[in-house]
């Protein structure tokens, strides 16, 4: 069932309650371009092994309102406060993918990780996406900015040629056609505003302030968000684990979906990690 929570006077975000009578309780939080529809594959499967997942589109993506502004990560991990508050969520996994998987940590780093029991990241956009002086990883600042520019010169043209570095595995046509069109459901100013957030926030310190058990799964191929990334997490993440994923990019949830949902899974039920 979907429903609207109001964060800010003009500001209502999407979010889908699936299975409500569900023993455990996953929230997604989608990466960029796209929306909560991206974790089609386990919205399918989960609510089936009795899981309730809880699936939001980010301010300015997918049905949720689109301001000008408030694309920062402070004010996205503050959206996501405003879900778990309205929905009363205790107990439960926060899991995010690419951007949101930045988003999340800011929350766990903002809200002192209200309510979350555990925390799962895929192909995470952190610590850093892009390079720094104390962060060789990542890719350069100059390829960021190409997809802004791009975004505000050409969205569609952008959104076709991040589908080809998102996928490692090849998708059919009407699978690309369908992904494409995820991302023409933002609007154009969240999508270039989004990227600008993730080209210069810098989330080392968050990083080291979580203290729940956590899941990475990351694409050894992903061109997104680099490999190093991921173990860069598993190196500040106290209490983790990386599984990497030998045949997938960005696209890890649907490219070796079976693996993902499986260590999902046994993340969620796991009294360890």
């Amino acid at each position: 069932m979907g429903y609207y929570v109001k964060t800010e006077d003009n500001v209502k975000i999407y979010v889908e309650d699936i299975n409500p009578s569900g023993d455990k309780t996953i929230l997604f939080i989608h990466g960029w371009p796209a929306n909560h529809n991206l974790f089609e594959y386990q919205l399918d499967e989960l609510p089936r092994l009795g899981y309730r997942c809880i699936a939001m589109d980010i301010r300015g993506f997918g049905k949720s309102d689109k301001p000008y502004d408030g694309y920062n990560y402070n004010t996205l991990a503050d959206d996501v406060r405003c879900v778990v508050n309205t929905f009363k969520l205790k107990n439960f996994i926060l899991a995010g993918h690419s951007v949101g998987g930045a988003i999340s940590i800011k929350y766990m780093s903002r809200h002192k990780g209200y309510g979350v029991s555990k925390l799962a990241l895929f192909g995470a956009a952190a610590p850093s996406v892009t390079r720094r002086p104390d962060f060789p990883a990542g890719v350069s600042k100059e390829d960021i900015t190409s997809l802004v520019d791009e975004t505000y010169a050409d969205r569609p043209k952008m959104l076709k040629r991040f589908s080809d570095m998102f996928f490692f595995q090849n998708i059919s046509d009407a699978f690309s056609e369908w992904f494409f069109h995820l991302g023409l459901e933002a609007s154009g100013w969240a999508t270039a505003k989004v990227a600008e957030a993730f080209r210069d926030d810098n989330l080392l310190a968050d990083v080291k302030k979580i203290e729940v058990p956590t899941l990475i799964l990351h694409g050894i191929h992903d061109k997104v968000c680099l490999f190093p990334l991921a173990i860069a997490l598993k190196q500040g993440i106290k209490n983790s684990k990386l599984v990497p994923f030998e045949n997938s990019g960005h696209g890890l949830f649907w490219e070796e979906k079976d693996k993902f949902n499986s260590e999902l899974v046994k993340f969620i039920e796991c009294s360890d990690i």
